[in-house]
């Protein structure tokens, strides 16, 4: 246990916590006399409290991220292979207490069961020291750059066409506002307008980098004009 505590960067309090996230309900029936219940109630806590923790950090890491393309990336960075990934970096089925009928079919690398015991580990980790060192956790192996990049290239035309779609009657305008520098090294810049108005401009090296850079300015105003 010292060694995955080492690994999960975090020391338990009480380590019957971590015993409890690492046992499969396999050992748990096979093994009654020792009173150890599943990490199935763990698991159930530790999705909510990585819903919020992911939740929590979308919404301040990118103000003008919308409602919809945070849902998405957010049930892509929890999903169940993004899981196991931090699952087998941790070599946590190594760790399960796992019954000897599951063991012999491969439980040890099932994907459904590393995920939830990720989940587990998590709750562990709230109820055992609150709720700081759970995210601390999370943001390390689920919520760090890396992932992030994996998960999420930024659209900001696409995003700023579904913040102005929540109205109808919305209509969205790029406009070529000129060029300059010689033509190997050219930068080009870009106006979006919202109704005729003028609401974001940008630069780029190309024609569509400064019409992502234009969108990106209005996406800013119109959220913190919200």
């Amino acid at each position: 246990m010292k060694e995955l505590e080492k690994k999960l960067n975090y020391c338990f309090k009480d380590i019957s916590l971590l015993k409890n996230a690492l046992t499969h309900s396999s050992y748990a029936n096979e093994n009654r006399d020792e009173g150890m219940s599943s990490n199935e109630r763990l698991e159930f806590l530790g999705d909510s409290v990585l819903g919020f923790a992911t939740a929590k950090y979308l919404y301040a890491v990118n103000p003008a991220l919308p409602e919809g393309k945070m849902t998405r990336l957010r049930a892509e960075l929890v999903c169940e292979q993004s899981l196991y990934g931090v699952a087998a970096d941790l070599n946590l089925g190594e760790y399960l207490r796992m019954g000897r009928g599951e063991e012999r079919n491969g439980g040890r690398k099932r994907v459904s069961i590393l995920a939830d015991a990720v989940e587990a580990v998590i709750a562990a980790m709230y109820l055992d020291g609150g709720f700081e060192p759970a995210e601390r956790f999370i943001k390390a192996n689920i919520l760090n750059p890396e992932s992030i990049e994996a998960h999420h290239s930024v659209d900001y035309k696409t995003e700023l066409q579904e913040l102005v779609q929540q109205k109808s009657g919305q209509v969205l305008t790029y406009i070529p506002a000129g060029e300059s520098g010689p033509d190997h090294d050219k930068t080009f810049a870009a106006r979006v307008s919202l109704n005729g108005e003028v609401i974001g401009e940008g630069q780029g090296r190309t024609k569509k980098e400064a019409e992502q850079a234009a969108a990106c300015e209005a996406l800013k105003k119109l959220t913190n004009n919200a």
